[in-house]
């Protein structure tokens, strides 16, 4: 008869080893990022999820190289992010070429958007860039990564923390990597809501379980630390966010009725309170982006866009309508300072770019997207800023519900993500560093009878009572 614990042991999932063993480490890479590189070699198919200025570049850069060993890798990465890649790697001397299309590189990365243009079939590694673009579940290009790359040995996906609250995003990279498909992993770990279709929750006896699961192919790590590392060199600046209130026409309002403008609540109704403030919005960010410094503006309507563009001058304009090359040259643009001002949104290049030279944002309203909202502020504060960042949201008085809305999304991703770090790190650290906790022996001191009532098959019938030391 099995022991409880033996039992228990052998319901403990993990993903299976299925890597390689890596060389000689890139000596650009810090201690924590070398043995993270190491750690995911090891895997072969692993994900990374560190927070924004960590150096998940230089990372996959190196687990690249390493893999490129055993034959050809290809990186996706999010538009113009290949080409800040392709600097970074030089750093380290190693090859990367940008392509629109397959050219036969050892080595080489191209946009999300170009995945089409390459066959999967002549690579043996993959690297995901802001692999966040998994997080989807229904999402075309979520669909076809998976489809793409299911039979590449060697997969590797980085993106920031993922959201705690939002476990299909990790199941979707668990998918991706072949480890457990995201409806393999709701039934075994979570329970379903009936009354909410969209809420799973851990069961209460799978929350050990489910994290070193986890930790068995994905490090999280907010800062070096984490891991039992030193941050020195990964301290962030101070981020300061200020709010500008522009009142509405109450006079509209009576006229309807109201003492007060209400809460904008329906999308239409934030639409209209945006454009009835438009003007007056457009005022203070051109007060707010005066000045010799870059200044970085996130607007979400088209028109305010266009206008910002016509009124600051300097300024450049990245919206949806420009072609892809146009898009990368001004984005880039903004990074090499060829420009001061830049004007754009969350939705077009809030994931991936490093803005670390600029330290003032505006927000021309207040998103109901949390992540969109990090991610956008993680363009200019992340490791590497050396200055305050100073963010301004700007919007109209009755969508003040929506940065309290914001402000609370803020706490639980802020309280649940140092849970869910915390969890996976305390697993994970002895295994990426090479160390094992130690633990005092249990020395037994105390007899205890155990009653009869309590039988054991190994002994006779005579012999139900058997003294135990405790």
């Amino acid at each position: 008869m099995k022991s409880y614990e033996t039992f228990l042991a052998s319901k403990m999932e993990s993903a299976p080893m299925s890597g390689m063993e890596p060389g000689k480490l890139n000596e650009k890479l810090f201690p924590f990022q070398r043995d993270l590189t190491a750690w995911a070699l090891r895997r072969g198919r692993a994900a990374i999820f560190a927070d924004t200025g960590l150096g998940k570049t230089f990372i996959q850069v190196e687990w690249a190289n390493q893999v490129s060993s055993k034959g050809r890798v290809l990186i996706l990465a999010p538009l113009a992010v290949g080409e800040q890649t392709v600097k970074e790697a030089r750093k380290m001397k190693i090859d990367i070429r940008f392509r629109h299309r397959d050219e036969g590189d050892l080595i080489t990365i191209t946009n999300y958007e170009m995945l089409h243009a390459f066959d999967i079939s002549k690579f043996v590694g993959v690297v995901l860039d802001e692999s966040s673009i998994l997080k989807s579940y229904s999402g075309r290009i979520r669909t076809a990564l998976i489809d793409s790359f299911q039979r590449t040995p060697f997969r590797l996906a980085c993106t920031a923390t993922p959201s705690p609250n939002d476990y299909t995003e990790l199941g979707n990279h668990s998918e991706f990597l072949g480890i457990k498909s995201r409806s393999e992993m709701l039934a075994e770990f979570f329970v379903h809501d009936m009354d909410k279709t969209q809420d799973w929750r851990l069961k209460g006896h799978a929350v050990i379980p489910f994290w070193k699961w986890v930790s068995s192919w994905a490090a999280m790590l907010k800062k070096p630390s984490d891991l039992g590392y030193s941050d020195e060199g990964f301290k962030l600046p101070p981020l300061e966010i200020q709010e500008r209130i522009v009142p509405s026409v109450h006079s509209d309002f009576w006229k309807e009725g109201f003492l007060f403008a209400p809460d904008a609540k329906t999308l239409s109704d934030q639409r209209a309170s945006r454009r009835a403030t438009m003007e007056k919005r457009i005022e203070i960010a051109c007060e707010l982006s005066r000045g010799k410094e870059p200044v970085l503006i996130w607007c979400e309507l088209n028109d305010e866009g266009d206008l910002l563009e016509k009124t600051i001058k300097g300024s450049v304009q990245v919206k949806g309508s420009d072609y892809l090359e146009d898009k990368a040259k001004n984005l880039l643009g903004f990074a090499e300072g060829d420009f001061r001002v830049l004007i754009t949104k969350a939705k077009i290049a809030g994931f991936g770019m490093n803005w670390q030279h600029c330290n003032r944002i505006i927000f021309m309203g207040a998103s109901h997207s949390y992540e969109q909202t990090y991610q956008a502020i993680r363009r200019c504060w992340r490791f590497g800023q050396k200055k305050t960042v100073e963010v301004f949201i700007i919007c109209s008085e009755n969508e003040t519900s929506i940065l309290r809305n914001l402000k609370r999304k803020e706490d639980d991703a802020e309280n649940m993500g140092k849970e869910m770090t915390a969890r996976v790190c305390d697993i994970l650290s002895s295994e990426i560093r090479g160390t094992k906790k130690e633990w005092n022996d249990y020395k037994p001191k105390v007899e205890m009878v155990v009653p009869e009532w309590i039988g054991d098959e190994s002994l006779s019938p005579r012999d139900t009572r058997k003294i135990c030391v405790l």
